[in-house]
Parts: C-alpha cells; sequence; structure tokens
C-alpha cells in the first residue's frame, strides 16, 4: 500500500504534467505579438467553436474579435481573415509565403495523396500541375456552351474532361457519390489538430466512408481512363462528335518527365478528381443559389429576364455572343457571388514567419480567408444583408481576384484557374432558365434559406420550383 505523501507527491506530478502539456498546446506558435483571440479550452483550442457551418460562426467570433483573429485547433494556431483589407495584405503582399495549403488525412485518402492541385503543397509539382491544367483544361479554345443547355454541371464537366455523358441511374449514383465527397473535404478530422485523438476519426466511421468513396471514384476513373486507352470514348453511343478531351491529353503525357515531373495514373486521376470537386459542386451551388435569390426576389427575376428576352429577340435560345450584352445578368451573378460564395472558407498556410498588419503570424499557421464574411463586411458594402444586383451596375468591382470585396475564386496563385469557364457555363445556364420559362413558388411554401455543411455550400433543402414555358407571342 502506497502512503500518503507518495500518492500525495504521484498527483502532484500528474497535476504538473497536465498542466504544461495544456501550457505547450496553448501557446503552440503563439508570439507576443499575435492577433486578438478568443479564449481557448485546454487540449482542443478553439475547436468546439467552429460548428457545421464555420463561415457563420468565424463571421461571429470576427464581430468581437476584429478581422484579423488568431484561434487554436488543438495545437495548430489558425489565422482567420474576415476583411478586404486584411485579405489583400495576406493573398497579395505575402501570396508567395501563403500559398501553401494545409494538409489532411481525408484529403489524403481522397486526393491520391495530393497528387492533384488543389490539394497539393505548394512547390515545383503544384507548379507544373497547375501548368497542365491552364494549358489543356481551361484554355481559350471554344467550347459550344449553347449545345451544352439543359445539362447539368456534372455532365458539363463530364462531356469537356472525359468525353463522355452519365444520366439515369449512373449519373444519378454519380452525382450521390460526388456530394458525400464534397461532404467529407469539408469535414474537420480531430487527428489533424489533436494527433493523440486520431483514433475517433477511425471509430467514428470517417475514414472508412473516405476510403469507400475514394475506392468508388478511383474503380470509376480506372475504367474511363481504360476506356480512352483502348478507344471506346471514340464510339459515339450518344451521338457526340468524338473530340479530344482533358483525359486524352493527360494520356498522351503519361510517363513523359518535364522537368522532373512525371504524369503517372495517379495524377491523371487527381486532376480528374479536382475537376469534378471544383468544378462540378461549385457550379452547381452557384447556380442553385441565384436561382433561389431570383425566385425570392420577383423583381429582380422580371428585370434580368426582360434583359434576357430583349437581347435574344426572336431566336429560340441564348447564345454566346449575346451573353457581352447581359450586364443585368452579370451583376445578378456577381451579387450571388457575394452573398453566396460557393466555397465560402479558402484554407492556406504560412511557409515562414511573417507581419500583417503589424501582426507577427509564425511559420506554419493556417491561413482562413472567410469569403463570406468578407461580402458582408458593411465597411465594404451598403446594406451587406441585401439582395441588390443593382449595386454592381455602376462599380468596377469583380470577382477576378484584384477587388479584394469579391474572391469567391480566390486570389493569387492559388486563385482558381477554371473561373472563366465557370462563370461561362453559369452565365448560360441561368440566362437560357430565366430566357425559356416563367418561375415561381409552388403554391404556399416559402424558401428555406438553409445550408448544407461541406466544402462547397449547397442548399440543405432540394429547390422546388414551377416552371411555365414562356409564351413569346
Amino acid at each position: 500500500m502506497h502512503s500518503f505523501p507518495m500518492v500525495f507527491f504521484d498527483t502532484f506530478l500528474l497535476f504538473l504534467s497536465l498542466i504544461l502539456i495544456i501550457k505547450r498546446y496553448s501557446n503552440a506558435s503563439t508570439t507576443k505579438n499575435s492577433p486578438p483571440s478568443p479564449p481557448t479550452l485546454p487540449l482542443i483550442g478553439n475547436l468546439h467553436q467552429l460548428g457545421l457551418l464555420p463561415h457563420r460562426t468565424l463571421h461571429s467570433l470576427a464581430q468581437k474579435y476584429g478581422p484579423l483573429m488568431l484561434l487554436h485547433f488543438g495545437k495548430v494556431p489558425a489565422l482567420v481573415v474576415s476583411s478586404a483589407e486584411a485579405a489583400r495584405e495576406v493573398m497579395k503582399t505575402h501570396d508567395l509565403v501563403v500559398s501553401d495549403r494545409p494538409q489532411s488525412k481525408v484529403w489524403k485518402i481522397l486526393f491520391y495523396d495530393t497528387k492533384d492541385m488543389a490539394s497539393a503543397s505548394y512547390g515545383k509539382s503544384w507548379r507544373n500541375l497547375r501548368s497542365l491544367s491552364v494549358c489543356h483544361l481551361f484554355s481559350s479554345k471554344k467550347v459550344n456552351l449553347s449545345e451544352l443547355l439543359g445539362l447539368l454541371s456534372n455532365d458539363v464537366i463530364c462531356r469537356v474532361a472525359l468525353g463522355r455523358r452519365y444520366r439515369g441511374v449512373e449519373g444519378k449514383g454519380f452525382e450521390r457519390v460526388l456530394l458525400e465527397f464534397d461532404e467529407l473535404v469539408g469535414t474537420v478530422s480531430i487527428g489533424d489538430y489533436m494527433p493523440w485523438l486520431d483514433w475517433l476519426s477511425k471509430v467514428n466511421g470517417l475514414y472508412g466512408r473516405a476510403k469507400r468513396v475514394a475506392k468508388y471514384l478511383d474503380q470509376f476513373l480506372d475504367e474511363v481512363i481504360d476506356e480512352h486507352i483502348s478507344g471506346g470514348s471514340r464510339n459515339s453511343k450518344d451521338g457526340l462528335e468524338a473530340e479530344r478531351d482533358f483525359v486524352d491529353v493527360l494520356l498522351s503525357l503519361e510517363k513523359t518527365d518535364t522537368e522532373g515531373f512525371p504524369v503517372d495514373r495517379n495524377v491523371i486521376k487527381g486532376l480528374i478528381v479536382d475537376m469534378f470537386v471544383a468544378g462540378t459542386e461549385t457550379t452547381h451551388a452557384t447556380m442553385e443559389w441565384a436561382m433561389t435569390e431570383l425566385l425570392k426576389h420577383p423583381i429582380v427575376m422580371h428585370k434580368l429576364q426582360n434583359e434576357v428576352r430583349s437581347v435574344v429577340g426572336n431566336k429560340t435560345h441564348v447564345t454566346e455572343d449575346d451573353l457581352g450584352q447581359m450586364k443585368y445578368l452579370k451583376a445578378v451573378i456577381k451579387e450571388t457571388f457575394r452573398h453566396h460564395p460557393s466555397v465560402p472558407v479558402i484554407p492556406r498556410k504560412s511557409s515562414e514567419d511573417i507581419k500583417v498588419n503589424g501582426y507577427d503570424i509564425a511559420a506554419g499557421t493556417q491561413v482562413l480567408v472567410n469569403v463570406w464574411a468578407i461580402g458582408r463586411d458593411p465597411s465594404s458594402w451598403y446594406q451587406p444583408l441585401e439582395f441588390n444586383p443593382e449595386r454592381f451596375l455602376n462599380n468596377s468591382i469583380d470577382f477576378k481576384g484584384h477587388d479584394f470585396e469579391l474572391i469567391p475564386f480566390g486570389a493569387g496563385r492559388r486563385g482558381c484557374p477554371g473561373m472563366l469557364f465557370a462563370i461561362a457555363t453559369i452565365e448560360m445556364v441561368i440566362a437560357n432558365l430565366v430566357h425559356q420559362f416563367d418561375w415561381a413558388l409552388p403554391c404556399g411554401e416559402d424558401l428555406n434559406m438553409s445550408e448544407n455543411p461541406g466544402m462547397a455550400i449547397l442548399r440543405k433543402f432540394p429547390l422546388m420550383a414551377v416552371a411555365t414555358l414562356h409564351d413569346r407571342n
């Protein structure tokens, strides 16, 4: 039996060890001149404050602690950026230093050990991946978007990237997997911030779900690649003209070594996954929220319909040439980006010690740019909670990464390379929808504006509307 002094001494040592551990985690990478921080809990820091919709909870915290705020997720410091001025400092002044991407075990499972462009760390390999995408996928090659009218956003991506369409049971199953993929990418894995609790992500099934989705997509992509190798994609089963698509280009580069960068099968798969994650769900989200706001604001809907129908005239559908004349359409889409950025929080990571607005930020700090909060900042926007496309009619602010009040596609080196392709798709689909049909909510129904958590923020509930074919007579 232990004596009382010995038990007391053991208890004291345990207590002292706990205090030292808490102190270590609480002060990890914190400097003397740090941005304001909310109080932290022992060991977990501020993880408990993220919630299912981090862009909203981070916005609430920023209203109290300011546009530059330092949080701690376990032992990982995170700088939260919530104003255009702070975003400009981070994404322009320190663009090179914060071009890195924080790593996640879930991302490694889903993105072929980060061999893709979206999740890869900044460096030579990432630059090569981006160059491949810009040169061979998002180049100025003309795409007949008019012909693609009525296709879902993932069908557009399938056509351009893979040379095939996915409809019926196959298409619905594929869409469900993409939705789950999006949710997984936006899920916080506690092991990323507290490695000693990594087992929880195994017990709660997070890693199991990620592996199941990754396996499904891997088998699907193997089928697509094998089909291209055998020439099966050239058989016009659905009446499509055989054209050279993104997979064909990547296969032609496979096993070549450009400046030490081999394009192997996993690189090809990773880039295709990027196309669907960054292209499908984000475009889908923007179109869905645009139609939601138009249904919620009938006056805006009528103004847009009048413009589109006036420009199109007696033609049966909108063409690419028409889009350049539709200023109100562009204003509606900009306002949708401001209100509902498809990726509300952009994650980066600092690779070196830097100063941001006078504060010391340590190397290894995660940088979370809250695009959603910036779009609601009253110092940048008049009546920011109002959906008002007119604010952009005589306003030079654009979304191309130069005006930090509106950065739905990010900015700097890691800005989205598919921006112009996404904009063309969104404009064409929305313009044709309001040109061809008159839209209304089902009788007696109200719009529920709840959001579904994920990397891309979709509606929580399906958007239901009544479409009446417009009488042009």
